[in-house]
């Protein structure tokens, strides 16, 4: 069995939550339960891609620190990635024990706060751990509340250990109904790749200005001749731009979309760089999709390969990390300059 403990709170020295969940997680401990913590102020930049961790979980513990009003926004942020990219079948068979300590007010509105969000995700809550601690010293010398701390973790054990079900509720049928969440074709790091980007209002401007470049470009070459040239040069040229990179392993599949017949595959592998032209189309690591014409702007330096993606002018499957690399390991653009 395995229990993921998810701390929401500041990470402060003088916080309950920290205490209580320390004392939760040694019983599980003693129960042979692996725990997992996740300190979401350490991982507040990747939180986004933590819905993934809860796959190979039994249980989770949803644990914040009301130290003004509400649970915090990092274990919100959690809670969306869960509801945005996680696995729905997964949630639905996965016990979760919210836990609320406050420092002001308002702990058992957190601790109820956290159980409506499970049960709309479709999770199941069981009972939780909530209350007011003025200062931790208080708590740690207490021996009937350490009792109750381990009391609850007992309990969460037995209710996964059993698989207890739980009864219908409201909040599921309004999931089932109406709160359907739309389906996203972006991944939890290209979703927030692209948010970054979006919120850098140079850089969208830089983005729109190229946009206008290319249409220009585009619009001179309208009504010329459509005959293009052969792409067997291309695998050439990619061989001579590759920049070595010890530790790279990636194989990049090239189709050209106004010549079905002409693709190419370019694998980077450490110091060395292969490349060859295709019979048809086929699909790798990374797989990209774009017109000669775009290839050309490309490979002569006029514009690079994660520019052509965010212009929407290339189309990728595959590991978004290794499109954004492959401006380094062919840097068409500084051998322009």
């Amino acid at each position: 069995m395995k229990i993921n403990i998810y701390y929401g709170g500041r990470g402060i020295i003088d916080d309950p939550t920290l205490y209580v969940i320390g004392r939760m997680a040694r019983v599980f401990e003693e129960l042979n339960v692996r725990v997992e913590h996740f300190n979401l102020y350490e991982l507040k930049n990747g939180i986004t891609t933590l819905s993934g961790s809860i796959k190979d979980a039994d249980g989770i513990v949803l644990a914040s620190t009301v130290e003004w009003y509400g649970v915090g926004g990092l274990l919100t942020q959690f809670l969306d990635a869960l509801w945005l990219y996680g696995n729905k079948e997964k949630i639905s068979n996965l016990y979760m024990m919210p836990v609320a300590m406050s420092t002001t007010y308002g702990e058992r509105d957190g601790m109820t706060w956290l159980s409506t969000a499970w049960e709309i995700l479709g999770g199941l809550p069981c009972d939780g751990l909530c209350g007011y601690i003025a200062e931790t010293s208080v708590l740690e010398s207490d021996p009937a509340c350490n009792d109750l701390i381990e009391k609850k973790a007992e309990n969460f054990y037995r209710s996964i250990n059993q698989k207890l079900p739980g009864l219908p509720n409201s909040n599921q049928a309004v999931k089932t109904r109406i709160s359907l969440p739309k389906a996203q074709d972006l991944t939890p790091q290209e979703s927030e790749q692209l948010s970054q980007y979006a919120s850098d209002e140079s850089y969208v401007q830089t983005q729109k200005e190229d946009i206008q470049e290319l249409t220009n470009l585009f619009r001179s070459r309208l009504g010329s001749a459509s005959g293009t040239e052969s792409t067997a040069d291309y695998p050439e040229r990619f061989r001579n731009a590759y920049h070595a990179s010890p530790g790279v392993r990636a194989a990049y599949y090239i189709n050209l979309t106004d010549l079905p017949a002409k693709s190419f595959r370019v694998i980077a592998e450490g110091n060395q760089c292969s490349a060859e032209v295709l019979a048809a189309a086929v699909e790798g690591d990374v797989s990209l999709s774009l017109t000669q014409e775009v290839l050309e702007n490309i490979v002569n330096g006029r514009m690079t390969f994660q520019r052509a993606f965010m212009a929407g002018s290339l189309r990728l499957k595959g590991d978004f990390t290794l499109l954004r690399q492959m401006d380094s390991l062919f840097p068409f653009l500084e051998a322009k300059a």
